[in-house]
């Protein structure tokens, strides 16, 4: 799945990503609450950067040990567009069914609703 929509100006940039994404919601819910984001397996990544280049929310960085994800909250819920893009195969995401259900679970939290 590529990347939703993005609701700010993917070139815009931040001084500190980490600092101004504290306090961002998404749907309601807290962004930090959300496990969304990417997983590196160390095992196959060859450290080309490719992850690097193509997140646009600067989700990861560089490393003398190759891109790490340092900016987990960063990641725009539901995009996989750098997952795509490792030829390596190096570069994971939680499934789709795991997220919805932690989606819904955290609706009911944040919107007062306890059916």
């Amino acid at each position: 799945m590529a990347c939703p929509t993005e609701s700010r100006d993917a070139g815009a940039e931040t001084p500190d990503r980490e600092e101004a994404d504290m306090g961002e919601k998404y749907h309601g819910i807290p962004r930090e609450e959300i496990q969304w984001f990417p997983t590196i397996d160390r095992e196959k990544c060859t450290k080309c950067g490719v992850c690097v280049e193509f997140c646009h929310q600067k989700v990861y960085s560089t490393t003398d040990d190759g891109p790490v994800v340092s900016s987990p909250y960063s990641c725009i819920v539901g995009c996989t567009g750098c997952e795509a893009k490792c030829k390596s195969k190096a570069i994971s995401f939680p499934g789709m069914r795991k997220i919805s259900e932690e989606l819904r679970e955290l609706k009911k939290k944040h919107s007062g609703d306890a059916r």
